[in-house]
């Protein structure tokens, strides 16, 4: 029989990922760091392989806990939703939003956790695809709310924040010759019409770099993963980028990205009061003043 993640033990792995300190996650969960330090172990237990490494300097996800995270990510936003759709009444007001797989699986969690928490009756619909193509189907009425990247010269949508980007590559191995190096230069990155990808190849075009695409897909746990396996370097808001990957720059032969923003679009039309609360939510919890 396949062992099962107990999602408790997910919770308090995030927590601790997320603040770097199982005293901080105790705090915010609401226990004591004795406990959330054995449902740690607990799940290093079940899964069979160390997710953190502890130190006199603190805490630092491992290379496989950094898979875990993104995964445990997306298991606890399932969860919660099948648990509010489940505990519904029998009219339930719903909120469908839109939004690219990396802002789902990065941004959104915390936004989704606290807005359930604060109205359980509302069932929200997360539908995942690429910015362009979610700017011409909100317009469409196809969703409620729309949470895209645009390149920071478009006034389309709200300004919700300022994201730096950045070239990122696998952690460095002495034993490896590093990707980057490579030419052409291999790529993992977001399917045709990502905003970021266009940046991306744009910038190694001007700069005359050769470069090929070695992977692509939409998740970003998918592409998360093909840069800690050494398939390529991609390019990256800085709000998605997980710790274990190494950021490059200039000094690594590689050209400054501009800034995107992170807009907010509504459907047209009067718009329920359950949208506007989880539009209010996003602004104060994705927005400027959140990071």
């Amino acid at each position: 029989m396949p062992a099962n993640l107990d999602t408790d033990l997910l919770r308090a792995f995030v927590a601790v990922a997320d603040a770097l300190s199982f005293t901080r996650a105790g705090e915010r969960l609401g226990r004591t760091q004795a406990a959330v330090s054995q449902q740690v172990r607990r799940l290093e237990d079940t899964v069979a392989k160390r997710v953190f490494e502890r130190d006199t300097h603190g805490v630092r996800l491992t290379r496989d806990g950094e898979v875990l995270l993104a995964y445990a990510r997306r298991m606890l936003t399932l969860n919660d939703e099948v648990m509010a759709l489940m505990r519904r009444t029998t009219t339930v007001a719903s909120v469908r939003i839109g939004t690219p797989d990396d802002y789902a699986t990065m941004l959104l969690p915390e936004v989704l956790a606290r807005f359930n928490a604060a109205y359980p009756d509302v069932m929200v619909e997360v539908v995942c695809d690429n910015s362009p193509d979610l700017v011409v189907e909100i317009d469409k009425g196809r969703y409620d709310l729309a949470l895209v990247t645009r390149r920071s010269d478009d006034r389309a949508g709200e300004l919700v924040r300022r994201e730096p980007v950045s070239w990122v590559a696998p952690p460095h191995d002495p034993a490896i010759r590093p990707v980057e190096l490579c030419d052409p230069l291999p790529l993992a990155l977001f399917p045709k019409g990502c905003v970021v990808r266009d940046l991306a190849v744009a910038a190694l075009e001007r700069t005359g770099r050769d470069w090929r695409v070695a992977f692509t897909s939409k998740s970003v746990v998918a592409v998360h993963g093909a840069i800690l396996g050494g398939l390529g370097v991609t390019a990256m808001e800085d709000c998605t980028i997980p710790p274990s990957l190494r950021r490059l720059g200039e000094a690594d032969g590689f050209p400054a990205l501009p800034d995107i923003d992170i807009a907010l679009h509504r459907a047209p039309g009067q718009l329920p009061k359950p949208v506007r609360l989880l539009a209010d939510a996003i602004h104060d919890l994705v927005g400027e003043t959140a990071r």
